[in-house]
C-alpha cells in the first residue's frame, strides 16, 4: 500500500505544463570548478550553467561514498549507521525497500523517467521505478569486478595494460588517449542523453530524465585534448599535504586509490601533479559532455519548461592532509557542488546550508507533486530559489563509517561515540576553512555539547 500523500505546491512554476527534469550528477565531482572560485580550472559549460541558476555555495551529501550517498537522495533518508545506505555499493531497494525513490515518485505521477549512465550505484537497485529499464553501456558490467582490466573497456590506451595491479587486477590510476569523446562511456552517456531528449520531447508527457557521468571518478583516463588544455605544472598543489593537529585516528584517509597500477607514494610531487592534472582533465571531460547535453535542450525549445540540476554525489581530496579520496568527514570529502536552473526562479549564489536529502521533497514542490508522507528527511529549498538570502535550515547532517558530522555556517563538529568513551573533532571554518587545527579540546564545552545533543535529536528521529 502506498503511504498517504501530503500536497506541496510550488510559487515559482505557474505553466500550464508539468515542467521536466534534467538532472545530472558525476561521480566523485567536488566543488572543484571555475564557478566555485577555482581559476586554474576549465569549466566553462557548468560556469555558464551556474550563471543561469542558482550555485549554492554551503551544500553537503549525507554520506561520502558513492552508492550509500545515491541510495539516499534519490530516496530522500538519511543514512541509518550500520543498517542502512553505508556500502559503496549500497541499494536502495535491499536497504530501505520500503521507500519510494524518486525515479518511482514521478513515473506514478505522469511523468516518463529514465536513467542514463551511473544513476543508482546498481543498475538494478529500482530498476522497475523508471519507466524503460535504465541504460549502461555495459549493462551487465560495473559490479565488484568493473575496473579489471579490461573487462569493460575502462581503458582506451594500449599501453595501460603494460601496468596491471597484481592485487586487483586494474590498471593504471590514469590515462590520456588519443580517442573521440565518445570513445569512453561518459562521451556516449552523452549522446545518448541527447537523442533521449529528442524523444522524449515527442512524447507530450513532461519527463524526469537523469544521466549518470562516470568520471571524474578513478581512473582518471579522458581523452587526450582534456589533458592538454593543462599546463601540470600550473596547476597548484594542496597548500596542506599534512594531519591536522590533534585529528582523532578515526578520520583516515582512503586507500581505493592504492588498488590502481601506478600508485606507490602518494607524496610524491610527481604523482600529486600527475593525479591532480587527470582529475582537472576528468572534469573538464566531463564539463564538455554536460555543454553538450545543454545546448540539445536549448536548441530543442525545452529550456524554458525544464528544471536542469547538477550535482557530484560527494566530494574528494586532492592531496588535502595527504588524502586522496573519500571516505571521511572532513569538508573536501563531504562538500558538493550544487547548480539548480528552474523555470521563474532566481539566479545568483547562495550561502543558505543545503544537503542530498533536500533534493526530493525540493524536485516534487517544483513540479507540483504531493509528498510521500512519513518518508523524507529533507526540507524543500525552493524558498532559496525563490530568494538566494532565505534559509531552511542551519545545519546540515553527515554520517561516516560511526562518525556523526554537523555543519553550518561556521562550524563543523563531527564526534565517533563508544559507550561513554567520545572522541570529538571540531572546526571553525571561518578562522579555519582548510581544516588543518582540531579545535575540540580548546573550546568551552558547551559549544561541544551542543553540537552533540543536535546529532541526538536527528538520530531520535531518522526512521
Amino acid at each position: 500500500m502506498l503511504p498517504g500523500l501530503m500536497c506541496c505546491i510550488s510559487p515559482i512554476l505557474q505553466a500550464k505544463q508539468k515542467p521536466n527534469v534534467l538532472f545530472l550528477i558525476a561521480d566523485d565531482l567536488r566543488p572543484e570548478l571555475g564557478c566555485y572560485g577555482v581559476k586554474e580550472i576549465k569549466t566553462p559549460n557548468i560556469d555558464r550553467l551556474a550563471a543561469s541558476g542558482i550555485l549554492f555555495q554551503n551544500a553537503y551529501c549525507n554520506i561520502p561514498v558513492s552508492g550509500a550517498s545515491r541510495a539516499s537522495l534519490l530516496t530522500g533518508m538519511y543514512p541509518h549507521y550500520p543498517n542502512r545506505f553505508v556500502q559503496f555499493d549500497a541499494s536502495a531497494s535491499k536497504d530501505c525497500p520500503e521507500a519510494i525513490p524518486v525515479s518511482q515518485w514521478f513515473t506514478m505521477h505522469d511523468y516518463y523517467t529514465v536513467s542514463n549512465g551511473k544513476v543508482f550505484h546498481n543498475i538494478a537497485d529500482h530498476a522497475d521505478s523508471w519507466s524503460e529499464y535504465p541504460w549502461r553501456v555495459h549493462p551487465e558490467g560495473y559490479g565488484k569486478d568493473w575496473a579489471d582490466y579490461n573487462k569493460w573497456e575502462v581503458w582506451m590506451n594500449s599501453e595501460s595494460g603494460h601496468t596491471i595491479n597484481p592485487k586487483t587486477m586494474r590498471g593504471p590510476f590514469c590515462e590520456w588517449a588519443n580517442v573521440p569523446d565518445s570513445a569512453y562511456d561518459d562521451g556516449k552517456g552523452a549522446l545518448r542523453t541527447i537523442a533521449d531528449l529528442k524523444r522524449l520531447k515527442m512524447t507530450g508527457k513532461p519527463f524526469f530524465l537523469a544521466c549518470g557521468f562516470w568520471r571524474p571518478h578513478l581512473p582518471f583516463n579522458a581523452p587526450r585534448k582534456y589533458w592538454d588544455m593543462y599546463d601540470r605544472n600550473k596547476i597548484p598543489l594542496a597548500t596542506n599535504p599534512y594531519r591536522p593537529t590533534d585529528l582523532p585516528g578515526q578520520v583516515k584517509p582512503s586507500q581505493e586509490i592504492f588498488s590502481y597500477a601506478r600508485v606507490k607514494d602518494t607524496n610524491e610531487e610527481a604523482f600529486q601533479r600527475e593525479a591532480k592534472h587527470g582529475y582537472y582533465a576528468s572534469v573538464s571531460y566531463v564539463d564538455a559532455q554536460i555543454g553538450l547535453i545543454l545546448q540539445a535542450l536549448d536548441e530543442l525549445g525545452l529550456r524554458e519548461n525544464t528544471i536542469v540540476v547538477l550535482i557530484g554525489d560527494h566530494g574528494w581530496n586532492l592531496g588535502e592532509h595527504t588524502f586522496w579520496g573519500k571516505h571521511n568527514l572532513m569538508d573536501c570529502a563531504t562538500h558538493v557542488p550544487l547548480i539548480v536552473r528552474a523555470p521563474g526562479a532566481k539566479t545568483g549564489k547562495t550561502k543558505s546550508m543545503v544537503e542530498f536529502v533536500d533534493l526530493y521533497p525540493t524536485l516534487c514542490e517544483l513540479c507540483a507533486l504531493p509528498l510521500p508522507e512519513k518518508q523524507l528527511d529533507g526540507k524543500s529549498f525552493v524558498p532559496i530559489l525563490n530568494n538566494p538570502k532565505s534559509k531552511i535550515k542551519e545545519h546540515v547532517y553527515i554520517q561516516w563509517e560511526g562518525g556523526d558530522n554537523i555543519v553550518d555556517n561556521q562550524y563543523s563538529y563531527a564526534e565517533w561515540a563508544k559507550g561513554k568513551k567520545k572522541d570529538c573533532m571540531l572546526f571553525d571554518h571561518k578562522k579555519d576553512a582548510a581544516e588543518n587545527h582540531n579545535i575540540a579540546g580548546k573550546v568551552k564545552p558547551a559549544l561541544l555539547e551542543h553540537f552533540a545533543q543536535l546529532i541526538q535529536k536527528i538520530k531520535s528521529i531518522i526512521k
